[in-house]
């Protein structure tokens, strides 16, 4: 996303495009805007209240103890504006680590098999929302969910795309595309998408608004994703930033908040976790402050509660061939 704001400021604020739909386009899309699978919500059900949490918290140092996932970069290996599916991912796969007590390897959820089979956005925008209302039905309803990374890796593609190497692929929603595997060189070898592979499930999803509610969810549950104003983070380099936002055109998760010392002004600021890569920012990270809803952080965010996910030790896993043929 950053290249496409940068040359889209430079022509003015009119020739702005956001990359994160509003209500009308997410209820054009067939999604519920601001949705909850639920008529009332198992966030209102968290018996938490804004004195009962810390005045620092965040799941990247939970006593010593990493439960973050990695951070991601949605321009490589070219531009695509995915930031949606992006932020829905990386909390989706912290509180997998979380529910795994940040034992064994890292699962790492595809971004493309969403860019590829949700239909909830595209290399040009999507929904908030969506990735996680699209996850929840085809759990419910067939019993698998998002893949694994390792069978279905992010090429920063979708359908319409044809930056780069897209234009020579095949986006559409199919097996290869969902989760595939490749057993040697042609003409001998043959890729083919797998019935059964890795994958993550989800039973509940909802939508929250405001610090207090983001705070709760982030402490019981895990990450959340959240919209944001990008426009006022492009040159972030570090600090605490205040900022006011004027649109949500970006998506990113939270992760936790903290504070600064009396010193540095007692601010408190949510840590947040972008997907612009390790370069940009605090490693991929920025401080957004907490309470005044600075880049509009705390105008509508994401979540989702895990069903089940595929892992050694649940002994779940359905074992493929070399060549898949098994699978």
């Amino acid at each position: 996303m950053f290249i496409s704001l940068l040359s889209t400021l430079a022509l003015g604020a009119a020739a702005y495009r956001s990359e994160v739909w509003d209500q009308q386009q997410t209820e054009a899309a067939g999604l519920v805007w601001r949705g909850n699978a639920t008529a009332v919500s198992s966030h209102e059900r968290i018996n938490l209240r804004a004195g009962d949490l810390p005045d620092a918290y965040t799941w990247c140092d939970v006593n010593g103890t990493n439960y973050c996932t990695m951070s991601r970069n949605q321009h490589i290996p070219q531009y695509c504006g995915s930031c949606w599916a992006h932020g829905s991912v990386s909390a989706l796969g912290d509180r997998i680590k979380i529910a795994r007590k940040a034992q064994g390897i890292d699962i790492n959820l595809s971004v493309q098999h969403i860019l590829n089979c949700a239909d909830v956005g595209s290399c040009h925008g999507g929904s908030l929302d969506g990735p996680y209302q699209w996850l929840h039905k085809v759990s419910q309803k067939t019993g698998t969910g998002i893949a694994y990374e390792t069978n279905n890796p992010y090429l920063a593609c979708s359908s319409e795309s044809k930056e780069g190497l897209c234009k020579a692929g095949n986006w559409e929603c199919n097996a290869m595309n969902t989760a595939r595997s490749c057993s040697t060189f042609p003409p001998e070898g043959t890729c083919q998408g797998l019935k059964h592979y890795p994958n993550a499930t989800v039973s509940d999803f909802g939508n929250i608004q405001g610090a207090d509610a983001m705070a709760k969810e982030i402490y019981a549950r895990g990450p959340i994703a959240c919209g944001i104003d990008a426009t006022g983070m492009l040159d972030y380099t570090g600090g605490v930033t205040s900022k006011k936002g004027e649109g949500v055109d970006h998506v990113i998760s939270v992760v936790g908040w903290g504070q600064q010392t009396a010193a540095e002004g007692g601010k408190q600021y949510w840590i947040v976790r972008n997907s612009w890569g390790e370069a940009w920012g605090q490693m991929g990270y920025v401080y957004v402050e907490k309470g005044n809803n600075a880049l509009l952080l705390e105008s509508g965010c994401a979540w989702a509660t895990l069903a089940d996910y595929t892992a050694e030790e649940k002994d779940n896993q359905f074992h493929c061939f070399e060549d898949a043929s098994n699978c």
